[in-house]
């Protein structure tokens, strides 16, 4: 068990709900709290990593950044795990779509999450390791999307380690999109693998909810504004979960 404050949060004990929702941007963290929580206060602002609790339907909620990648989603979700007892984290992030079903502003739920990090490794796990998110939040997920009306999609992710990556001169067929593509992968992010892995080390629950941002395969994009303010199905979709937990 840390010790709290911890490294980088600075948030006193109890100062987190049992759920967080953790986007990975500081303003949809901020705008989350200003626009959905009753009575946010901020808890945390170590590096501008802000974090807030507030209440949602009557149940406290907590809402925090982690920043981009797998080592800060790492940091993070341990430090809140071990550190403020918090019980579910859940993602609500921007992926990119590499499936044609999956359109602009859907939702993709990540039932798995594949990787290319070696995030695993420390673990000492033998062979390889499957990701997966919890079942009881998935399935809330599920429900709340349905009562909503949201368009949404369950299935793998993938988080990657490289937001660009090197393609020149690769053949199509051999280029790691497309062979993550003829594997049903539906959407492409860089945080939930280190997130489900965590949840799995220490007994805790985790889901990844996305909002498709761009597409890969036809180019479709948002602007960095629309996926600050405009992904408010996804954001809502989590929250209610974070209530349903409560039930």
């Amino acid at each position: 068990m840390l010790t709290t404050p911890t490294p980088h949060i600075s948030a006193k004990p109890g100062d987190f709900g049992k759920t967080v929702l953790m986007p990975g941007d500081p303003l949809r963290s901020k705008f989350i709290a200003e626009n959905f929580l009753e009575n946010p206060v901020l808890v945390n602002n170590v590096r501008g990593v802000q974090g807030y609790t507030g209440t949602y339907k009557g149940v406290r909620v907590s809402v925090m950044a982690t920043g981009m990648g797998m080592p800060a989603m790492g940091i993070y979700s341990h430090e809140l795990f071990n550190g403020y007892g918090v019980e579910n984290i859940i993602r609500v992030g921007s992926a990119g779509a590499i499936q044609e079903q999956v359109k602009l502003y859907d939702l993709v739920l990540g039932q798995g999450a594949c990787t290319d990090s070696n995030f695993a490794h420390q673990f000492h796990l033998p062979g390889t390791f499957a990701p997966i998110c919890s079942y009881e939040l998935l399935e809330k997920a599920v429900a709340a999307a349905k009562n909503l009306g949201v368009r949404y999609h369950v299935g793998n992710i993938n988080s990657s380690d490289t937001f660009y990556g090197d393609h020149e001169g690769v053949p199509e067929g051999l280029d790691s999109v497309y062979a993550l593509k003829k594997m049903g992968v539906l959407a492409l992010e860089m945080e939930a693998a280190a997130l489900y892995m965590n949840a799995a080390r220490y007994g805790k629950r985790a889901l990844c909810i996305c909002t498709i941002s761009d597409h890969i395969l036809t180019g479709e994009e948002t602007t960095s504004q629309e996926r600050q303010t405009a992904f408010t199905a996804m954001m809502q979709v989590a929250l209610d979960v974070a209530v349903a937990m409560e039930s």
